[in-house]
């Protein structure tokens, strides 16, 4: 085994107390766990860890009997590739027990428990992913992953396009860890390699392809890692609509946080339902897809009225991404704060009239009432919202009268 190449000072995630309590759960005699993956990467970037991976050499069975015995809730999430889940009230630990992969077709791999430290770092896909760090802050290198997370170049471990064959989506995984950590114009032959797999994307099922588009989205500037996707021929395998690079900077430079969501209405510009089918995306998220992208546009210089209607319409949320991709388009930056004041400030009134309200005044059920209940709706929307429950049922009652 390697030795340390430095050790570094414990981040407080380190020290919390769910993470000490797991870790001293999974620690045997010669079978010490440690951190791995992007908890490991951001401890070294200085940056708070979004999700915290732990490996051990203990088997998938003894890590759920050692995590029950200390009081910890675990789920084997992952059971088939080692991966158990361990949750606390603060935290979620994925704990996976070193492998080493048996047998590959590209899309998924069959693995052996029977690895060491420095074998499971030789399997994995990047120098940098291959970095384990142990409770007391001591880091394991066994591939150059340091030097290359502190320059910004993502490497493969190995040969580029054998590690691609093993599995297809090390592909996709390339750009998006380029979007998190990478600087420059990529490393050559990784990328000269995912040219020539490109044509291997349509082997992965859907829904990984796009969860990775989406976790490469959320990275706080995804474009330098498009733009490279583009070059490659990449894209174009995955989303033939995207066309919006140049909307997406916009969008980048505007929003307030990153929303991948969002950022796939800007970047595809077109085709919501296509591209929710071919990605596989859940119900919601093609139901917000599509109304980001429905039209007619949010009109960003409409009156106060409009706005107010646009608001009642789409809800806060929405208006407010709405808004935001209309202005990328634009080319307008200067109309998104005062809409997204307005849009925090909205207060959603609530129609006075319900259903029960026209079956009192005498409407049979069925879809005429639904009918005038919307027409009755638009009605008082018209008029800024301002009609009274009053007014409202006055304004029915007329509609209802012979020759109303």
């Amino acid at each position: 085994m390697a030795d340390p190449v430095r050790r570094i000072t414990l981040r407080p995630w380190m020290r919390d107390a769910a993470t000490r309590r797991v870790m001293r759960a999974l620690t045997a005699p010669e079978a010490e766990p440690r951190f791995v993956g992007g908890a490991v990467r951001d401890a070294l970037l200085g940056r708070p860890p979004r999700e915290i991976d732990v490996g051990t050499p203990l088997m998938p069975a003894i890590v759920i009997q050692r995590l029950t015995a200390a009081g910890i809730r675990a789920v084997p999430t992952g059971i088939a590739h080692g991966t158990v889940t361990a949750v606390t009230p603060k935290q979620i630990f994925e704990i996976t027990t070193l492998r080493r992969d048996v047998e590959t077709d590209g899309r998924h791999a069959k693995v052996a428990f029977d690895a060491g430290w420095e074998a499971d770092a030789q399997r994995r896909d990047f120098t940098m992913n291959a970095l384990s760090l142990d409770r007391r802050g001591r880091l394991y290198d066994y591939v150059g992953g340091l030097a290359d997370l502190k320059a910004g170049r993502v490497r493969f471990v190995g040969d580029p396009a054998t590690r691609i064959r093993e599995d297809v989506l090390r592909l996709l995984r390339y750009y998006r860890f380029f979007a998190y950590y990478g600087k420059g114009a990529g490393d050559r032959a990784a990328r000269a390699a995912c040219r020539t797999a490109a044509r291997l994307l349509p082997t992965l099922s859907a829904e990984r392809v796009a969860a990775e588009i989406l976790k490469l989205l959320a990275a706080p500037n995804p474009l330098p890692a498009l733009r490279m996707m583009q070059a490659d021929g990449v894209l174009k395998q995955l989303l033939p609509e995207a066309g919006g690079l140049t909307r997406l900077r916009r969008l980048v430079a505007l929003e307030p946080q990153p929303d991948p969501l969002r950022r796939l209405a800007a970047l595809i510009t077109r085709n919501a339902g296509a591209v929710a089918e071919r990605l596989k995306l859940s119900g919601a998220q093609r139901d917000r897809l599509a109304a980001l992208l429905a039209k007619p546009a949010i009109a960003l210089d409409g009156d106060r009225l409009m706005q107010r209607r646009a608001l009642y319409r789409w809800g806060v949320a929405l208006y407010a991404d709405r808004v935001l991709l209309v202005a990328a388009a634009q080319r307008r930056s200067r109309s998104v704060a005062p809409l997204l004041r307005l849009a925090r400030a909205w207060k959603s009134p609530r129609f006075p009239l319900r259903g029960r309200d026209l079956l009192a005044a005498g409407v049979a059920p069925g879809p005429a009432l639904g009918r005038l209940l919307a027409v009755l709706e638009a009605w008082w929307i018209k008029g800024d919202f301002r009609a009274t429950p009053a007014q409202c049922r006055a304004e029915m009652r007329r509609r209802l009268a012979p020759h109303g």
